[in-house]
């Protein structure tokens, strides 16, 4: 379906990261928004506010991290589009009812604007720490979708892409942004409302009585039910059958878990979205996400100039991991080289992924700031030895 053109704005705006990410939720259609302030994500929340009672759409600032995650699932289920934002303390509160939406299946989105950790950390500074969490956050087996926006402009494409995957999929979805995507100004091209292609909610076409909310277990997506429509149907995050009542066994845990991987897993190819640069003939491949996707350029035109044969990965989707890509380059070229601003929570996925068969190499930084690129080089001169 296209997009409500009375929702969004058009043409070229400048604006940054996180007011981009706010439009992009309202061209994607969400309605409902649920979130507690926190640096450095705030901005989304605050854009948010100002627009949405315009566009007759709901903005409530909650209690605390916990209540704002749970109040979105329960506008998903209302029928609503929903988003809420956030940064590392609030992420870590949201994981319990991030899993509460994997097990119901909920169609929402969360941002999170990255910054230094652990704790509180550096509230006004850029990380790239939460990685990891963002694919183990909350207990149990799973699969996530993690989006990585490196710049305004896909802050507002990215938001409006999680979007469309979390209704696709019939899961939460994350993007994980930055402080510095998310505070940095830059020209905002938004397309005219009738180009927005958006995935609208599938309900169900059974009659009441008819229909259930988990009829499907083997990798397929079962529509939703609507609510107030005449269908009687339970949600829990216990295991539970087809039917969302509790059935507390191995045999219903195995159908229930596999259902959730599958439905990711058997859909990797549509899901995963690289950006690949100069690999058909590269010695050495750097991966990146986010605002360190940007951060490498100069190094890497550095190392080019100097006859270093250097390809590049822009990993848009970090989670599910391009393991299939990965492993063919693993076995061409001489280096893999992951540029992160952790100290090697992705590269573990790289490292895991090339088994040997090059060498890899981390150039990872604590936050705070982005790499200097003088650091980067250096590691490539390293890995082109």
């Amino acid at each position: 379906m296209k997009a409500d053109p009375r929702n969004v704005l058009t043409g070229a705006n400048y604006l940054d990261g996180n007011h981009a990410s706010a439009e992009g939720a309202i061209a994607a259609g969400c309605k409902f928004f649920a979130g507690y302030p926190i640096t450095p994500s705030t901005e989304i929340a605050e854009r948010f506010a100002r627009r949405i009672p315009l566009l007759g759409g709901v903005f409530i600032q909650m209690e605390d991290e916990l209540a704002s995650m749970n109040a979105i699932l329960g506008a998903s289920w209302g029928g609503l589009k929903s988003m809420t934002c956030t940064s590392g303390p609030g992420f870590s509160l949201m994981m319990e009812n991030f899993g509460l939406g994997i097990m119901l299946e909920t169609p929402t989105v969360l941002v999170n604007v990255q910054r230094g950790g652990p704790s509180t950390g550096l509230p006004t500074l850029p990380g790239q720490a939460d990685m990891m969490q963002a694919r183990w956050g909350s207990h149990g087996d799973y699969e996530v979708i993690a989006l990585a926006p490196d710049s305004p402009q896909e802050s507002f494409e990215l938001t409006i892409h999680a979007f469309n995957l979390s209704e696709k999929y019939r899961m939460p979805v994350l993007v994980m942004t930055d402080e510095c995507v998310g505070h940095m100004t830059e020209k905002v091209i938004i397309p005219p409302a009738e180009e927005i292609e958006l995935v609208e909610r599938k309900y169900t076409d059974k009659k009441p009585g008819e229909a259930w909310p988990y009829e499907s277990t083997n990798g397929d997506i079962a529509p939703m039910l609507p609510v107030g429509k005449g269908y009687k149907f339970h949600v829990t995050g216990l295991t539970h059958d087809y039917r969302g009542y509790p059935v507390i066994n191995a045999e219903a845990q195995k159908l229930k878990v596999k259902h959730l991987v599958d439905k990711i897993n058997k859909n990797v190819d549509d899901i995963i979205w690289i950006e690949e640069k100069d690999t058909d003939d590269a010695e050495i491949v750097m991966l990146s996400y986010g605002i360190s996707s940007r951060v490498m350029q100069p190094a890497i035109a550095r190392a080019r100039k100097e006859g270093i044969k250097v390809g590049q990965i822009k990993m848009v989707t970090v989670w599910p991991f391009a393991e299939k890509r990965i492993a063919e380059l693993a076995g061409k070229v001489k280096s893999l080289i992951m540029v992160e601003m952790n100290y090697g929570q992705v590269f573990l996925e790289m490292d895991r992924i090339a088994r040997g068969r090059c060498k890899t190499y981390l150039a990872g930084h604590a936050g705070g700031t982005v790499h200097k690129p003088e650091d980067i080089y250096q590691i490539i001169k390293e890995a082109a030895k």
